[in-house]
């Protein structure tokens, strides 16, 4: 039995484009042409496909996803297993990333050396404090938090203007990337991605790769961060953790 591209990109959940670029790159090239000359999917191209998706989910680039599903020493068993080993990391992670809320843990100490007018003229019409009751019920007891507010605690008005022009400097980046077409496992968005995490590190509180990624997930997981985030570009927020993804799995 074989399915058109149209019903794979419906059982898979992506899109058309998408399977012609893995056909493009020799990634995912369908096992027979119809008559009319179009893609034919059989069953052992959809169970590849979904080694592929699985492997993407967990943030790995195309060009090593063909690697590790081409090697004719790795028996399709084991590709499962690692994926099993690598996602039980992942959901134990994200079990701790209420450590690593970034804009949560901003948001508690976010100004609070401003006054009410410094405060608005810095942020304008966002409260800093609006899920501040939230955040410390949550994860007051944290290491990244307890950082968080130690820096907060110290920064000035300047600090504050400082670190919004560079994080609306990375998020310009970003949809920059995203409208010249540069797919977020790019060198250039996955550099935008580091300069992302080290922003954090310096500002905030020391954020690793683990701890990256698992703000990524909480961008799209949690839609108060994907609406703020994806008021600079709709789809920035998803753009944003296959990049952030993209490039842990770089520096793995």
């Amino acid at each position: 039995m074989s399915y058109s591209v149209g019903q794979v990109a419906g059982f898979a959940g992506v899109t058309v484009r998408t399977l012609h670029h893995y056909d493009g790159i020799g990634l995912l090239s369908p096992s027979a042409r119809s008559h009319a000359g179009h893609r034919r999917y059989d069953d052992a191209d959809l169970d590849r496909l979904q080694q592929i998706l699985f492997y993407r989910e967990l943030g790995f680039p195309l060009d090593e996803v063909a690697a590790l599903l081409d090697d004719p020493r790795v028996d399709p068993r084991e590709h499962l297993r690692r994926q099993h080993e690598l996602l039980s990391g992942r959901i134990a992670k994200l079990q701790e990333m209420a450590a690593a809320v970034e804009t949560a843990l901003e948001a508690r100490k976010m100004g609070i050396n401003l006054t009410p007018e410094e405060k608005f003229e810095v942020f304008g019409d966002h409260d800093p404090d609006q899920y501040a009751e939230e955040v410390e019920q949550r994860w007051g007891s944290s290491e990244a938090y307890e950082q968080s507010q130690r820096r907060a605690a110290s920064y000035t008005k300047d600090d504050w203007q400082r670190i919004k022009e560079e994080n609306a400097g990375n998020t310009a980046g970003l949809v920059a990337a995203m409208e010249d077409g540069a797919a977020p496992d790019s060198v250039r968005a996955m550099d935008l991605a580091e300069e992302h995490r080290l922003l954090i590190s310096r500002n905030h509180y020391d954020c690793d790769y683990g701890m990256h990624v698992c703000l990524a997930e909480m961008y799209v997981a949690d839609e108060r961060f994907t609406t703020s985030i994806d008021a600079a570009k709709p789809g920035l927020a998803a753009y944003l953790r296959e990049a952030i993804l993209a490039n842990a799995a770089r520096h793995a």
